[in-house]
């Protein structure tokens, strides 16, 4: 029989993991939602993606940095105080998660919302062969089976089972996997500063860094373009649903269930961004997406049940041999 203090244990692991899933299935729902807004201003209000990004990075930023200018003052500048610091954040801010957002929504005005959130989570992939390196092993088999998903949804979303007549145009499949390969390394990078910064922190800076690379490297002041009330709400939406809310959302989930269950729950984004896009945007989803889709899903699910074996035979002190 369960003592008192081990019933309450279980029920406490029980409530942060459901707290965990509604909040990561929830960021990934605000993420697909960003996403096809993006789609929205790109179609309909003749927005480009190099206009957008520059000011939707430097407003997230400097709203989450005015947060910690006004509540925690003390932290906004630590990353900078140490040279290796600032060149983690450096990489982390501009090659991590600024470019995945400039790439993520670049293959959005090239494709669709749903095909970007696909092709950016064949990420997971690109870290297995990251890891599998540096820990001088072969994949294991649920690993192998997850690269297999991997290939095959890709390239059912993207050819529709014909090679001859690309779904997805040639650039974007480009633009997206390099979003997925900036994915990985705003994943594998920030370890030192995560343990010494707060996440919003980081991401904060990351936003307003990318936003002025950006904004150098493109001059969106130069573009003739005039956003009416509609495209201004839209800025507004992919900025505090898409960035503010969204990332502070899911990695707080993490927190509580963990990065492969947290994976899991992030299919929301693709699942969101393909049901709104084809309700309310025309975006066409034809049974070969919808394959593909399941195949990205069944990847995270074999790297999900492989990460948990990998745990149990490290506490049982019997490491796999490679």
């Amino acid at each position: 029989m369960l003592s008192l203090s081990e019933g309450h244990d279980i029920l406490d692991a029980m409530n942060r993991n459901r707290i965990g899933a509604l909040l990561t299935l929830t960021g990934g729902m605000c993420w697909g939602i960003s996403g096809c807004v993006g789609q929205y201003l790109f179609s309909t209000k003749g927005m480009s993606a190099l206009w957008l990004v520059p000011i939707r990075l430097f407003g997230a930023g400097i709203l989450l940095l005015l947060y910690y200018l006004i509540k925690e003052p003390h932290l906004l500048f630590g990353m900078w105080k140490t040279k290796g610091n600032a060149c983690r954040m450096l990489v982390y801010g501009i090659l991590g998660i600024s470019c995945s957002q400039f790439t993520y929504f670049l293959t959005i005005q090239l494709s669709t919302a749903g095909t970007a959130t696909i092709l950016q989570d064949v990420s997971p992939v690109i870290i297995l062969g990251i890891v599998c390196f540096q820990e001088h092993r072969r994949p294991m088999f649920l690993e192998l089976c997850a690269v297999v998903f991997a290939f095959t949804g890709v390239f059912l979303l993207t050819t529709h089972g014909n090679v001859r007549n690309m779904a997805v145009r040639p650039a974007a499949i480009v633009t997206g996997l390099v979003c997925a390969v900036c994915v990985v390394v705003y994943t594998m990078t920030p370890g030192q500063l995560q343990k010494q910064f707060p996440t919003p922190l980081l991401q904060g800076w990351a936003f307003l860094l990318g936003g002025i690379f950006f904004m150098i490297l493109f001059h969106p002041w130069t573009y003739h373009y005039v956003p009416d009330a509609t495209a201004l709400a839209g800025i507004a939406t992919v900025i505090l649903v898409g960035n503010v809310i969204a990332f502070n959302l899911y990695m707080t989930g993490v927190t509580f269930i963990g990065p492969e269950r947290a994976s899991l729950f992030s299919f929301a984004e693709p699942v969101t961004a393909a049901i709104i896009g084809t309700l309310l945007l025309g975006s066409p989803f034809t049974v070969w997406d919808a394959t593909g889709f399941l195949c990205i899903f069944l990847m995270l699910v074999g790297l999900f049940f492989s990460n948990s074996s990998s745990k149990r035979t490290r506490l049982s002190g019997n490491p796999r041999t490679p």
